[in-house]
């Protein structure tokens, strides 16, 4: 015979399924959490473009364990960095309708927690590059959290030169992917620093205009809000967009890339630069959204497209 123990309307077996139940919902709350702190947005791109640099760097993936290595030093280090970011700007946070429901704005973990979240990150992320990969990454990934926490971070109550600084870290990780294959920094390194410098101007003023009222509302100087018209913030889009176009070319003349490179990033690249045009126009939250949709799609087809290239040279 079953003995059944009642708490209110439950079995003792119900009441430990409910409680079961409840604990994965906790550790799921918990693991979402310190999934968003990590701000998987940028942390997709900065594993797009490692990839990218280490793919080129080393002419395919070559070894599939420092290629692992790579991506997983790099995710943890950016993803500390993130988790940071969260830090420093949980006040301004609150702020915004677009992150007043951050973990730390809402208090879903301390801020402390999110400190020593970060930190361990980042040191685990690096040393697993110093020690796996090599030295010069490891530091240049380092490099990277901290102009990204300690320089561009506060920046964004200082000055709208916040973008064109910021987008210093930002375009790291290229080379980071490069210096894990080759080990130094050549010549094509910098050319990739080149094209993810500037790609990065159309792609985070097209947030700053869709977000503008709330970066107002957070004091963040960022180019749309001290200049509502919008055509200092226009005019930056256009000029990086312009200088992309010869940049991204120059893998061709450097020589690490050929006819079906020079093919498809032309297209890509003049194709980010028109579906700049409408926001020009009409200045409209559409047209900002089309711009970022351009943007994001920019990275991985030119990862493709280098793929593809390099794969029909071997």
């Amino acid at each position: 015979m079953h003995s059944l123990f009642i708490k209110g309307k439950f079995t003792k077996i119900e009441w430990l399924e409910v409680e079961v139940k409840l604990e994965k919902q906790q550790a799921k709350s918990t693991f979402s959490i310190f999934v968003e702190l990590s701000k998987l947005n940028i942390l997709s791109l900065v594993l797009v473009s490692t990839f990218l640099g280490y793919y080129l760097g080393n002419n395919g993936i070559g070894s599939w364990s420092l290629l692992g290595f790579t991506l997983l030093g790099t995710a943890m280090t950016s993803a500390g960095a993130g988790a940071l970011n969260h830090y420093l700007e949980r006040k301004p946070d609150q702020l915004m309708t677009r992150t007043k429901n951050r973990p730390i704005a809402v208090g879903s973990i301390s801020p402390l927690s999110a400190i020593i979240y970060g930190v361990s990150m980042v040191v685990i992320g690096s040393v697993i590059l110093v020690s796996q990969v090599n030295m010069l990454t490891g530091f240049l990934s380092l490099l990277t959290a901290f102009l990204y926490i300690a320089i561009y971070t506060p920046l964004k109550r200082i000055t709208w030169l916040n973008t064109s600084i910021g987008s210093i870290p930002g375009a790291m990780p290229i080379i980071g992917g490069m210096t894990a294959a080759t080990g130094e920094i050549g010549t094509m390194a910098w050319i990739l620093f080149g094209i993810m410098y500037l790609w990065q101007h159309p792609h985070f003023y097209a947030i700053a205009w869709m977000c503008k009222d709330d970066y107002a509302a957070a004091d963040f100087k960022m180019l749309p809000v001290i200049e509502p018209d919008g055509t200092r913030t226009m005019r930056q889009i256009f000029w990086h967009l312009l200088l992309m176009i010869p940049v991204s070319l120059l893998p061709v003349v450097e020589g690490s890339l050929g006819m079906i490179y020079l093919i498809g990033v032309t297209i890509i690249s003049c194709g980010f630069f028109i579906s700049a045009i409408p926001l020009a126009k009409d200045r409209s939250h559409k047209s900002a959204l089309l711009l970022l949709k351009a943007s994001v799609f920019y990275l991985p087809a030119l990862l493709i497209i280098i793929m593809i290239d390099l794969g029909l040279k071997t």
